[in-house]
């Protein structure tokens, strides 16, 4: 989770809420129908389903109940909120307030980690406990809700309540009730199910069938379940746990298990979060400099600097050493400690500096690039010392189409050269031979030390986590930086291929190239797409189209559509749709 910000949905039922005191759906109707029996001075017996159903020749259902026992909307509401609201003294207990494990949980959104929330229950406690923490989220109850929602890929948090909240009696409790969802509930599902790994905790499977068949149908399983458990899981979860290919988790309560989580990974964050007062000294000196024209020989020395720092230190990695998957991990966190520094101040050099700053851009990532001439060793090692200047083309590249400084674009990533992976002893630009996949000589490598298993874009997705933090002074906004990440990993894509095909296949009639995450994320809306909107811009802007204004594709129009073409081909054939 730690790796994986954003990507875990949780899916809680109602053993999530048991330990606050908060009744399930189905004892609240029960409730209500012994209420009606002490009204019509009966006794309901064992079972007052069964009074109810010989009684009124029918099943129970919640509003029909509330109408009978309340008349008004705020005689209903009263009754309801005895069931969910704590009264004062219920309130000391700790009785129907949030429980440790919603308390963990709203602070695991709080620091990014989860971003949805699926419950089956009717109560308030993770909005209350979200409020607490200051996070106001998305709530999502019913058909009415959704048209008008927050995307949530845009929302800090989105809870999808699938049967209801308690003051909406269109809330689902009967076993007729639970057997479908809307289709407009069924769509949300199956977004979410597709696109989010699972984190299920409180929830049997048993009863709840619609929410049983939305899982059933997702066929693509990106990302890891987690299936939590007390006791030995039904028939039913062990069936869905073998579909899903789910971990099954031991866990002794919610409380402890979501406690347990958060503290790990809020551990973890503290552990390797960038040394922000030296960070913020540095780019505060960049920031006075930059702007001003005679001030380059301070620019120039504050950023090398730092850039030779992280070269000798990054030097000290063997090539050699014994190399396993959590090694490449630590050495991976090891390499971001190192550049962390430069990389807050390289990010400000490209989303701030003036072309008359691109040469010492392009001297720092050239250095960081080429500082490791080493040849010999694990190929696992010798791929990942590209990583530092991976981490640096994609925040530079990132903030420069943010800020519109397409020229910092093209120096870090067309004039700055490195050395060719094919061919040693020539030098070539660093947007062809540094990419997301360059670090990694497999893909399933890539999911494993990254934990981003069943990933159609591991590396890139981790890297949209990791740089989110360093982004968010000149970015603020998460709907603007996923836009600047995704424009510019297909920009790359398209300057990859605009590079190599020139150099080696001109007339090659099949293309490939580096790919990401903007390759996935479209499917539902693809007129959002990179993809559509580089189409948009040159229809609109011709010759004038930024990128070929400042030298990209050799500033012809003809050249872009010709590479673009290909690219987009090579795209199509991956079938990730």
């Amino acid at each position: 989770m730690y790796s994986n910000k954003g990507v875990y949905a949780l899916l809680l039922g109602s053993g999530i809420s048991r330990s606050a005191g908060i009744p399930t759906g189905w004892e609240v109707v029960l409730d209500l129908i012994k209420g009606i029996a002490k009204i019509k001075g009966e006794d309901y017996g064992n079972s007052p389903e069964e009074w109810y159903k010989s009684t009124f020749n029918k099943e129970p259902d919640y509003s029909v109940l509330l109408d009978d026992i309340a008349k008004t909307a705020t005689e209903r509401s009263q009754i309801l909120k005895g069931y969910f609201e704590p009264t004062d003294e219920e309130r000391e207990q700790g009785i129907k307030t949030p429980t440790t494990a919603h308390k963990a949980i709203a602070n695991l959104v709080k620091h990014g980690f989860i971003k949805v929330l699926i419950t089956t229950n009717f109560d308030r406690l993770l909005e209350r406990a979200l409020e607490e923490v200051g996070v106001t989220p998305t709530v999502i109850s019913n058909d009415d809700n959704i048209d008008g929602a927050v995307p949530m890929i845009h929302s800090q948090c989105t809870i999808i309540k699938v049967h209801g909240d308690y003051l909406d009696t269109r809330i689902k409790n009967t076993k007729s009730e639970l057997e479908s969802y809307s289709e407009k509930m069924n769509l949300l599902l199956d977004r979410v199910f597709d696109e989010f790994g699972l984190i299920i905790c409180g929830w049997s499977g048993d009863w709840d069938l619609a929410l049983r068949s939305c899982i059933e149908r997702c066929k693509s399983h990106r990302f890891t379940t987690y299936w939590t458990s007390i006791n030995d899981p039904s028939d039913k979860a062990k069936a869905l746990i073998e579909l899903r290919k789910a971990e099954k988790i031991n866990i002794k309560n919610s409380d402890s298990f979501f406690k347990d989580l958060e503290q790990k990974v809020v551990a973890l964050e503290d552990i390797y979060k960038p040394h922000t007062l030296s960070s913020k000294v540095a780019v505060s000196i960049l920031k006075r400099n930059i702007s001003l024209p005679n001030n380059k020989i301070i620019v120039h020395d504050l950023i090398m600097e730092e850039t030779y720092k992280a070269c000798n230190e990054n030097i000290r990695f063997g090539m050699n050493d014994t190399i396993n998957e959590q090694l490449m991990l630590d050495r991976i966190k090891r390499y971001e400690a190192n550049i962390e520094v430069l990389l807050n101040l390289f990010i400000t050099g490209c989303y701030w500096g003036t072309k008359e700053f691109s040469d010492i851009l392009i001297k720092s990532i050239e250095q960081i690039a080429n500082f490791d001439n080493r040849s010999d060793g694990y190929f696992g090692w010798l791929n990942l010392k590209n990583y530092p200047a991976l981490l640096m083309l994609y925040a530079g590249g990132i903030v420069s189409i943010a800020s519109k400084n397409y020229h910092n674009l093209y120096a870090i990533a067309i004039e700055a050269k490195c050395r060719d992976k094919a061919e040693h002893n020539r030098q070539t630009s660093i947007g062809k031979n540094i990419y997301n996949y360059c670090i990694f000589d497999t893909k399933s490598r890539a999911e494993r030390v990254l934990n981003m298993v069943n990933r159609y874009s591991p590396v890139s997705d981790y890297l949209h986590s990791y740089l989110r933090e360093f982004m968010k002074s000149v970015i603020p906004l998460d709907l603007n930086y996923d836009r600047a990440f995704d424009y510019f990993e297909y920009l790359l894509g398209l300057i990859y291929i605009d590079i190599k095909y020139r150099e080696f296949k001109e007339n090659e009639k099949s293309v490939c190239g580096p790919i990401g995450r903007f390759r996935w994320r479209y499917a539902y809306n693809p007129t959002e797409s990179p993809l559509n909107l580089v189409n948009l811009e040159l229809d609109k802007f011709g010759d004038e189209w930024w990128p070929l204004k400042h030298g990209l594709f050799d500033c012809k129009k003809e050249r872009v559509i010709e590479v673009k073409r290909r690219y987009d081909e090579f795209l199509k054939t991956l079938n990730w749709d």
